[in-house]
């Protein structure tokens, strides 16, 4: 019996290697550990001469392995006899747990644990069983496209309809898939409706009087958002908070109103030429309602607008666009790629479009 000199396990007379911690127990033991590791996943022993012994550090061997393994098989570097027990090869002291050592995925080569059906690695199916669900997070390619894009008249009746069933569907007055050649409010190449994965969004064109999209539900604002209210563009502005006032050198007090102390965002009513004509200042906890007849802003010669039409509303610091049960709703302007829903509607030059999907 030889016995270990590292961790005291008493080995058989003709073994080269500790059946528990793997360290070589005779000189040839050494060089064939350096020559293996030199080799990579390559099995076999070592070729040639041997070279001069020399001790293996503790630090370059691995940690312990787990006390069993599941298949007690022959060596897959030597094709020496091992054992369930013992982690390393009592022939050539290769670790049979390191990678390599056992079955492998056919995708990745990644080694797998015997037993699992998927790889860990790259999830990858193990062996002949078949998965019946997908292994990837990733959906499967949207294969049906159509939409129906249906024009509405002022009382919302349908109109002409468009049966589409491509990834892409333009809209302008000239060009286009869908054209509209009798609205001159309608650049020549106006939007764009396109399924983005299994997403539906419309996006703008450059054209110069916008794609609006009408809000299903409140809006959180952001700077430069453009409101279609009535007839009336709206844009919001953050402000942000001023500064203080420098204190005068004399003591004297500034006249004006204390109440709100602070406006950090505002509303500017746009002309068809995109100049500003009137600005409402907003304050937090300061509502402003918007209307034909009612509100806080009232545009009494719009016969679009309803007679209490919405509002914005103060959250803290932030503001919310609502609609207070209006007749043509409140539509905010595309910029980049609006997402569209079964029943959406968009207005592009003078067209009201509702968006139909199948259901």
């Amino acid at each position: 019996m030889t016995t270990c000199t590292y961790c005291g396990r008493a080995n058989e007379a003709s073994a080269q290697f500790c059946m528990d911690c793997g360290k070589p127990l005779t000189a040839a033991g050494a060089v064939a550990k350096r020559t293996s590791a030199a080799e990579g996943g390559r099995g076999g022993s070592a070729a040639g001469p041997p070279r001069q012994a020399s001790n293996i550090p503790a630090t370059q061997v691995a940690g312990p392995a787990p006390s069993s393994r599941a298949d007690p098989g022959p060596c897959p570097f030597c094709g020496g006899p091992t054992s369930e027990l013992l982690p390393f090869c009592p022939n050539c002291g290769r670790r049979l747990t390191a990678p390599g050592s056992g079955p492998a995925c056919a995708r990745c080569g990644s080694a797998v644990q015997s037993g699992t059906k998927f790889c860990a690695t790259c999830g990858a199916p193990l062996g002949d069983w078949s998965p019946l669900v997908r292994t990837s997070g990733k959906p499967a390619p949207r294969t049906d496209f159509r939409i129906t894009l249906t024009v509405l008249d002022e009382a919302g009746t349908a109109g002409q309809r468009f049966e589409r069933k491509t990834m892409d569907t333009t809209i302008g007055r000239l060009d286009g898939d869908i054209r509209f050649p009798d609205d001159p409010f309608l650049s020549p190449l106006h939007a764009k409706i396109s399924w983005e994965d299994d997403l539906l969004v419309v996006r703008d064109l450059g054209s110069r009087n916008g794609t609006w999209v009408f809000l299903e539900e409140p809006h959180r604002l952001a700077d430069g958002d453009l409101l279609l209210i009535g007839s009336q563009v709206i844009r919001f502005r953050r402000l942000g908070y001023p500064g203080p006032h420098s204190p005068e050198a004399d003591a004297t007090r500034r006249m004006g109103s204390l109440i709100p102390s602070a406006d950090i965002a505002s509303l500017t009513q746009l002309r068809s030429d995109g100049s500003s004509r009137d600005v409402v200042q907003l304050s937090p906890g300061r509502d402003i309602h918007i209307g034909r007849e009612n509100g806080d802003w009232v545009f009494p010669y719009d016969p679009s607008m309803s007679a209490q039409h919405a509002v914005v509303r103060s959250e803290d610091a932030d503001f919310v666009v609502l609609d207070e049960g209006s007749r043509n709703g409140i539509a905010l302007a595309a910029r980049g790629d609006m997402p569209l829903r079964h029943r959406s509607r968009i207005l592009v030059g003078d067209k009201l479009l509702r968006i139909e999907l199948p259901t």
